[in-house]
């Protein structure tokens, strides 16, 4: 652990605070004393309401979370935040972190992705003769691309395949270059995809399991995918966010493969879901080649071997767990939608 004045709680900014994981991280951070300070593109009241929407903490927490609107981009913006605040950690979460949109949207991507992390860095750089700030960045499994070996660790090359991959390249390059050119703690913990009931509807583990609840309570007949022929390494969103806060309690920075060291085909997400809620998937999903992505990824499969050795991390929450919990939320969802006038 780093030090900071005695009896004064951590401090740490969070960008990307409204999302999945920074809601999670939230919590766990909250838990255990820090004040949080968070990041969002949205005004700062519409990003209140959001993240009380989802957070599953007692009202009283809500006094140590303070907002701040800022674009990610904005370095000198970000650069006064940080100046400000003068946190202990920062979680670098915010993103365009959207595959098949940062092909639509290339330049958008480039800019969140790659200047906002640049942007960070460089405050820190800048002002760490002050203090010492510690930085997570948020790093992708997209990096590895269609990799020739699997699972993957922390030295297999990269071979990015579309331009939200291409941004995190850059981000995660850059954070190495700081960390060894000037000395800034920072940690690229690259992340397989996970999972949770808060992912947006935009990703399709929860597009699929939202499906199946629909079509259960009769509101949808049918749930229509770019292509099938796809996998992933899936794992629980809150165990994530967990590695990432070990990552910053280390004596030293370095970049860790966070996965499950397993990999699931969409056919077998899509049978474990539809079976939760009794129904035979084959019976309702259809394609459409024209939803599919320009290039598609190859086996992505993350071996966490580091993780477990030096930071005691490990996965939980086994595949099928985690989807029939995902159903059973948005099932849930449903029921309070239909019982709503």
């Amino acid at each position: 652990m780093h030090d900071h004045a005695d009896g004064e709680p951590k401090v740490a900014l969070i960008t990307g605070i409204t999302g999945q994981d920074g809601s999670y991280l939230t919590e766990l951070l909250l838990a255990k004393g820090y004040r949080v300070h968070g990041v969002s593109r949205a005004p700062v009241e519409a990003a209140t309401k959001r993240l009380k929407r989802v957070l599953e903490v007692e009202p009283g927490d809500f006094s140590r979370i303070t907002l701040h609107a800022a674009e990610l981009g904005e370095s000198d913006r970000i650069f006064d935040l940080v100046q400000r605040l003068r946190p202990n950690e920062i979680y670098h979460l915010g993103a365009q972190s959207h595959v098949g949109q940062s092909f639509e949207a290339p330049f958008e991507t480039l800019d969140a992705n790659a200047r906002g992390t640049l942007a960070i860095l460089d405050a820190v750089r800048r002002l760490q003769t002050d203090a010492s700030i510690r930085v997570y960045q948020a790093s992708t499994s997209e990096l590895f691309g269609k990799p020739r070996h699997f699972p993957q660790t922390e030295e297999t090359p990269f071979h990015p395949r579309n331009p939200y991959a291409c941004s995190k390249a850059y981000a995660f390059d850059v954070s190495v270059c700081y960390r060894e050119a000037y000395g800034v703690y920072v940690s690229n913990g690259i992340q397989y995809n996970h999972e949770s009931p808060r992912r947006s509807l935009r990703f399709v583990s929860r597009k699929i399991v939202h499906a199946a609840a629909r079509i259960a309570a009769g509101l949808d007949d049918r749930l229509v995918l770019g292509t099938l022929d796809v996998g992933r390494d899936w794992g629980y969103a809150p165990e994530y966010v967990e590695a990432m806060w070990l990552m910053l309690q280390q004596p030293e920075a370095e970049d860790y493969v966070i996965g499950t060291n397993e990999w699931h085909p969409l056919s077998e997400l899509l049978e474990i879901a539809f079976e939760r809620v009794g129904l035979e998937w084959r019976d309702y999903v259809r394609t459409d080649s024209h939803l599919a992505r320009p290039a598609e990824t190859g086996r992505l499969q993350g071996d966490y071997t580091k993780a477990c050795t030096q930071l005691g991390w490990r996965p939980k929450t086994s595949f099928r767990d985690l989807i029939n919990l995902m159903v059973d939320a948005d099932v849930r969802v449903v029921q309070q939608e239909q019982s709503t006038p």
